[in-house]
This record gives C-alpha cells, sequence and structure tokens, in this order.
C-alpha cells in the first residue's frame, strides 16, 4: 500500500525553518508546564497504598468515591479489568496513612454497598517511591546515551546528534502533554516514554539509512535535495506504520480502562511526536549541524579501502603468502 508517490520528490527541506519553529513553540511551552504545574506523581513514584476490591455486582464507583472521601485525602478509585473489580489507590498525605491495617478500614467503610472482596493490599513508602523516579530518570537517561553511542557507530556523529534531539524533541513533547492533561505519573508512563525512544528511534534510522544508500549511491552534492530524495521515498513507510500503531493504542486508550490510560495517552503523543520529528525534524537538524556530503563519501571510501586491505591480508594468510 502506498500513499504517496516514490517517484516524486516533496520538497521538506525549504520549510525547515517552519516545522523547527513549531517544535520550538511546543518543546519550550512543554518545558514552562514542566516547571510551573508540574506533574501527577502517581503512588509509584510518590508513595501510597493499593487496594484491590471485587464486588459481586456492579461495583457502585461514584459511591465508593464518596464514602472514601469522607476519610481519605485524594483517593481514585477505577474498574479493573471488569465492571466488578476496582482499584483504589490511597497517595501519601497528612490525613491518609500508609498501614496494614487500610484494607480492614477499607472492609469496614465500604460495607453498606454490598458483598465484595478484597483481594490484595500494596503498600509503597514515600521512600520506596522516590527511588523508584529516580530509577526511572536514570533509565532514560542511559537510553538516550546508549542512542547516541549505536547511531554513532553505525553511521557518524553528527547523525548521532541529530537523532538523540529529535528523541529529546519526542520525549519533552509527550512530558509537556502528560503534565497539561494531568496524567498520573507511575511506572507505566515511564515505560511509554521508553516505548516512545525505540519507536522514534526506529523511524529516524529508516530515514538516516536512506540518506545514506542515497549518498552512496548517487552523485549528488547537494544535501538538502538528498534529504528531500530520502524522505519522500520512505514517506508512504512512516506514515502508515505511525498510522496503524496510532489506531492500535488508540483503542487501547478508548477501550482498554482506567488503568491502562496513563500508559496510552502518553504513547499516543509520542507517536505523532516521532512521526512529526523523523519526517521534520531529525534530517533538517544535518544541515544545521553543517554535515558535509563530500567528507561523508571520502570516510566511507576510506572504510572501504581498509576493510579490502584487511580482507585481502586475510586471503593472503590463508593462502599461505605471508
Amino acid at each position: 500500500m502506498e500513499w504517496f508517490s516514490s517517484g516524486k520528490m516533496y520538497d521538506f527541506m525549504s520549510k525547515r525553518n517552519l516545522f523547527i519553529s513549531i517544535s520550538l513553540i511546543f518543546i519550550i511551552s512543554s518545558i514552562i508546564l514542566a516547571f510551573t504545574k508540574g506533574f501527577n506523581w502517581g503512588i509509584d513514584f510518590k508513595g501510597g497504598t493499593v487496594v484491590q476490591v471485587k464486588f459481586e455486582k456492579k461495583a457502585p464507583i461514584k459511591d465508593i468515591r464518596e464514602l472514601l472521601s469522607k476519610k481519605f485525602e485524594g483517593v481514585s478509585v477505577t474498574n479493573f479489568g471488569s465492571e466488578k473489580e476496582v482499584i483504589i489507590k490511597f497517595p501519601v498525605t497528612a490525613k491518609n496513612s500508609v498501614t496494614k491495617d487500610l484494607g480492614d478500614r477499607v472492609n469496614e467503610i465500604l460495607k453498606p454497598l454490598g458483598k465484595f472482596q478484597i483481594r490484595r493490599v500494596d503498600i509503597i513508602g514515600a521512600q520506596v517511591g522516590s527511588e523508584l523516579r529516580d530509577n526511572g530518570i536514570k533509565a532514560l537517561v542511559f537510553a538516550i546515551i546508549g542512542v547516541l553511542i549505536y547511531v554513532a557507530f553505525r553511521f557518524e556523529w553528527k547523525f548521532a546528534v541529530a537523532s538523540v534531539l529529535a528523541l529529546f524533541h519526542d520525549i519533552i513533547i509527550s512530558i509537556g502533554f502528560v503534565s497539561l492533561f494531568s496524567v498520573d505519573v507511575n511506572l507505566d508512563v515511564l515505560a511509554a516514554l521508553l516505548t516512545i525512544l525505540g519507536y522514534s528511534l526506529n523511524d529516524t534510522i529508516v530515514v538516516f539509512d536512506r540518506i545514506r544508500e542515497e549518498i552512496v549511491t548517487t552523485k549528488e552534492r547537494n544535501l538538502e535535495k538528498l534529504i528531500n530524495s530520502a524522505v519522500s521515498q520512505t514517506l508512504s513507510r512512516t506514515v502508515l506504520t505511525s498510522l496503524t500503531t496510532f489506531l492500535v493504542v488508540l483503542t487501547l486508550y478508548l477501550f482498554g480502562g482506567e488503568i491502562i490510560k496513563p500508559f496510552s495517552f502518553t504513547l499516543l503523543v509520542g507517536i505523532i511526536a516521532g512521526t512529526y520529528s523523523s519526517i521534520f525534524i531529525a534530517s533538517p537538524l544535518l544541515i544545521w549541524l553543517n554535515f558535509k556530503v563530500d567528507d561523508f563519501r571520502k570516510e566511507l571510501a576510506k572504510k572501504e579501502k581498509i576493510k579490502r586491505e584487511k580482507e585481502q591480508i586475510r586471503n593472503q594468510y590463508g593462502q599461505g603468502v605471508l
């Protein structure tokens, strides 16, 4: 299936300043939101207690919230798996106590609502939550460093810098929307951010691979034309892959239940940002980094010469010449 003609070259680079300006607006807005509005840290990172309750009939979510809100602060009640089961989250506050008897207290408070069973009580201390948050941030940093090393080894350092800047673009914008819509930031959101890193990098590498092929197989020296040709050739693949992934994640967001919404929402934003960056941001950054086509061809020729020489020496050694 092809939505865009592979033989047609679209002039993306002539509008690169517009695309980058749009991204800068989103990035600056996201950073401002992160420092002013902040994040709605979930129990995984802030600490608290999770109680899973299963009713014999449909769980009365509204009544559960009403009864618990009289005794606790910031209680979150959502369905879990079915209409009969709910997850109740108690964040650590001055009024809420993180104790083992919380399950007994919930059992006592919800008695008027009918027959139910408390299936589990998980307690996460504030110290553990803080460690999880710090480790999550470290995981993101190490992932980005790994990407930088991988792309630098596979292409060259300017490709690596461009790809990492594009990843920062995707992560920052995703974080901005998480802050804007007050999404609960738990481990599932962190998992979504790490997924965005891999997804966006894959799209970017496809485009960079095509740019390298254009450099090797053509005599064109104008970098803008090479990028336009590479992005145009991969456009159908990028859009189709992103659209199918987006529809799957959208289905999770709409029908997957409250538990999975933070993950799916973050991933939806990341897919849009990642697709945009792989087409309009990553490649133009090569121009801003003053990437030289002739220098890259010389470097490729040098590597190919060294490879041939090593192969020749290996063959001579195998034949007993050396």
